[in-house]
């Protein structure tokens, strides 16, 4: 009897053993529900690249957050810039040490689905609990939101979002009465009529492929085909685009920032009349242009009618070597990061997009975009937004595109030979 019932408790005991054993990692990419809600505190560790400025607002909203769920603590560590934090996360994950939450630039997750260890969040957002609503997924800007999905399966939720503008001296367009462009061919007009001395009319980043592939888009081409997974950018749109840019700068009417690196500092001083960069570079004009010249944006400028932009930045993305405590501790961080009031707060803060259409209603946020009217030019063109192709290995081409262009603009190859050489290369490294 006394070793029937030894043997009993034993039986009890493991199987108490094993459902507390269950509770632990997520495999496979399965997410953790409501059900799996932790009773005591979680701590979730939320790897970020961002510095300066923008780290003092990230730590601000952990501290918010942090008060607001007193069992949840978030802990945010910053991992250096962007491509720091994509080599360490490769590093955690063959180690097995990831960290429950993090940012990514939106064209290295297709690396992360490929490796499995990046959590699918439809589980999440479909939770009768803790999800989001119809209504509150729609209210997610629908080309960040698209752009979030992977054959219909969301690996991420959008964040710090960017677009490209048109940042203009108004003071010199005014001197020749002159109005911000709308088109490519009033760009060139422009840039025709101030360049003089020391001033040229246009400028690009060193790393234009941005421009290239709005302008291709705008003239019917194809950057990366997703279904083939296919380079298609050496065409005649390809080398048409190629040329809008290259003939300006060829003709002394344009320039790249060079040894400046970025072109606000040429702009702020008054070198450049126009430039074209990213939104979230609105407050590094800012403080380059200040007390120096009178400047606006506009949208990217359009060719023959047909407006293209592409929309770029980070998303937050969720590992799955993390507890389902954590992980659901986590996609709470994630809803209150891309809730109205934050993201709304985020952008005023920093330059990036609000990520959610209601935000744009917040009477503060309409107060700040009516006395900064430069952060209107970006919100403008969210019906004309794409984005990178979701294809395993689009920065390596991006990479291999920027070194062709440096052949191009060097006048090593010609444009078609440097276009069709960055096409082949970039169909080895995508087959």
């Amino acid at each position: 009897m006394k070793k029937g019932l030894l043997l009993s408790l034993l039986g009890v005991c493991f199987i108490l053993l094993l459902a507390a054993c269950g509770g632990g990692n997520s495999e496979n990419g399965e997410n953790a529900s409501a059900e799996g809600e932790a009773d005591g505190p979680v701590e979730v560790e939320f790897w970020h690249a961002m510095s300066g400025p923008h780290e003092e607002v990230i730590n601000r909203f952990v501290e918010q957050f942090n008060s607001e769920y007193e069992n949840i603590t978030v802990k945010p560590v910053n991992q250096g810039s962007y491509d720091d934090l994509e080599q360490k996360i490769m590093a955690a994950a063959r180690a097995g040490n990831l960290p429950t939450l993090s940012q990514a630039v939106t064209n290295v997750i297709p690396e992360y689905i490929s490796n499995d260890f990046i959590t699918p969040l439809n589980d999440f957002i479909d939770d009768s609990e803790i999800g989001l609503s119809d209504e509150e997924l729609n209210d997610y800007v629908e080309v960040f939101r698209e752009s979030s999905q992977w054959d219909g399966t969301y690996y991420s939720m959008p964040f710090s979002k960017s677009t490209r503008v048109l940042f203009y001296n108004q003071g010199l367009l005014d001197e020749h009465g002159l109005n911000a462009p709308e088109t490519w061919e009033d760009v060139r007009n422009i840039a025709e009529n101030v360049t003089d001395g020391n001033v040229v009319g246009m400028g690009f980043e060193n790393s234009y492929e941005s421009e290239f592939q709005s302008i291709l888009k705008q003239m019917g081409g194809t950057f990366i085909d997703e279904e083939t997974n296919e380079s298609q950018f050496a065409s005649e749109e390809g080398i048409e685009a190629m040329s809008l840019i290259m003939d300006m700068m060829n003709e002394g009417i344009a320039r790249t920032a060079g040894e400046d690196d970025y072109m606000s500092n040429p702009f702020g001083r008054g070198d450049v009349a126009m430039y074209i960069g990213s939104s979230a570079g609105i407050p590094h004009v800012g403080a380059a242009a200040e007390g120096n010249i009178e400047w606006g944006t506009a949208p990217m400028p359009t060719s023959d009618g047909k407006a293209a932009t592409i929309f770029a930045g980070n998303d937050m993305v969720m590992f799955n070597q993390s507890e389902a405590a954590e992980q659901e501790a986590a996609w709470e961080f994630m809803k209150f990061l891309t809730s109205p009031e934050i993201t709304a707060e985020w952008s005023m803060e920093s330059g990036y997009l609000p990520v959610r259409y209601s935000a744009q209603e917040l009477g503060e946020y309409q107060s700040f975009v009516e006395e900064n009217q430069v952060y209107e030019a970006g919100t403008q063109q969210f019906d004309a937004g794409f984005f990178d192709a979701r294809v395993q290995g689009s920065n390596a081409v991006r990479n291999i595109l920027l070194e062709e262009f440096d052949n191009i603009q060097l006048g090593n190859k010609t444009i078609e030979e440097g276009l069709t050489d960055a096409e082949n290369r970039a169909n080895e490294t995508l087959q």
